[in-house]
């Protein structure tokens, strides 16, 4: 007996660039800056708070949308930060993770022949639900100079039309760790108004802005925020990626269509997970103090890296950083990004795996979320270069 043939739906997704580049580092015993996550633990105040809450019953399923006291504090806490007022009942859903949350806002507006702007290089998840949802990608690739990367919003508009339904942001940037400034929010609000184009805006970095600067979230905008999925994560904010915990807010007409898909897609999220998380968010402090905490690390790995052979781009946000290899080697992104694994045994990853198309602009990213003793473990064995 033979096992029947199955059209794949997704015919050009493979193994991500995340799950080799990790083996590949198991491997050869290299420092592992390539994946995105951190190696050090939570507050254990966190995790304590999850036990009380499985200790005292919360263990069965919650409502669909999530645990009302969380969603209550989401929305208190988008409240503080940006001054947009999101109703906890009709307007917030937590989710299994960020990017359920934007494969569910994906699913949920867009149609067969829909188009799709996504800015790249771009997160990998948003073109198989592009794809899943039977939609059109239409790729802008962002500049990139001395100054870093930047959006070229007169390619955003030329690619806006009649069919678009969508555009996708992501600001603080992966994987660039650029940051969108109010010039960039003055541009995308041209081009979407008078028009009925929605907008996903994955913030999952919410808090990791640097230098001062303010975090210009979609949430700060009534003209952009009414036709807006806003997504943030739990698992970036808290240091438990694992847990796989996030949110959307959107307003109740997008919300109510949001949860037709969800409801069906994952029902609900881990009940005492959302209780603990409820608790933790009573004090603001550990989001809050996220920016400088990432930012020390920034600087550190930065510093390190300023002898080598390494051109650093601007690290506006996020816990990534980007810098160019020209000095080093021609070779392309993906090779090269092995080779330092193998050779060098430090992780990175290509910059060329987060565009659809094969695009080479000899840069990989690291990953600075990690314990101190990690960055100078690696940055040691990049100064040999």
């Amino acid at each position: 007996m033979t096992t029947p043939v199955l059209r794949t739906k997704l015919p050009a997704v493979g193994t991500t660039i995340f799950t080799r580049m990790s083996a590949l580092a198991n491997e050869h015993g290299a420092v592992n800056l390539g994946q995105g996550f951190p190696d050090f633990e939570c507050d254990p105040a966190l995790p304590g708070m999850v036990a009380d809450a499985m200790r005292a019953g919360h263990n069965q399923y919650p409502a669909m949308a999530g645990v009302p006291l969380l969603r209550e504090a989401i929305s208190s806490k988008v409240s503080a930060l940006y001054g947009r007022s999101y109703d906890a009942a009709s307007e917030v859903t937590v989710t299994a993770g960020a990017t359920q949350a934007i494969t569910t806002a994906i699913l949920c507006c867009v149609h067969p022949g829909d188009e799709v702007i996504v800015i790249e290089p771009a997160y990998d998840a948003y073109a198989p639900a592009i794809e899943l949802a039977g939609g059109v990608m239409v790729p802008v690739s962002m500049q990139v100079g001395e100054d870093g990367y930047s959006i070229p919003w007169d390619k955003v508009a030329a690619a806006a039309g009649p069919r678009t339904r969508l555009i996708v942001i992501n600001s603080p940037h992966n994987p660039t760790g650029s940051v969108l400034r109010r010039a960039d929010i003055d541009a995308l609000a041209a081009i979407v108004r008078g028009t009925d184009i929605l907008l996903l805006s994955d913030e999952v970095y919410e808090h990791m802005v640097y230098d001062g600067a303010v975090h210009e979230s979609v949430c700060r905008y009534p003209e952009l925020a009414e036709r807006a999925f806003v997504v943030s994560s739990f698992g970036k904010t808290y240091h438990v990626t694992g847990w796989k915990i996030g949110y959307v807010a959107a307003p109740a007409a997008l919300m109510a269509e949001f949860r037709k898909v969800h409801q069906y897609y994952v029902f609900t999220v881990n009940t005492p997970m959302q209780h603990g998380i409820a608790g933790y968010m009573s004090d603001p402090a550990p989001y809050l103090e996220l920016a400088a905490f990432y930012q020390r690390k920034r600087d550190l790995f930065r510093d390190g890296l300023q002898g080598s052979r390494f051109s650093l781009l601007p690290a506006d946000g996020t816990y990534f950083q980007c810098v160019r290899y020209d000095a080093i080697s021609a070779i392309p992104e993906a090779d090269f990004a092995e080779w330092l694994t193998r050779e060098v045994k430090v992780a990175a990853i290509p910059v060329s795996a987060f565009y659809s198309q094969a695009t080479e602009s000899g840069i990989v990213r690291f990953c600075f979320a990690k314990k101190d003793e990690t960055l100078r473990l690696a940055l040691e064995r990049l100064a040999k270069l």
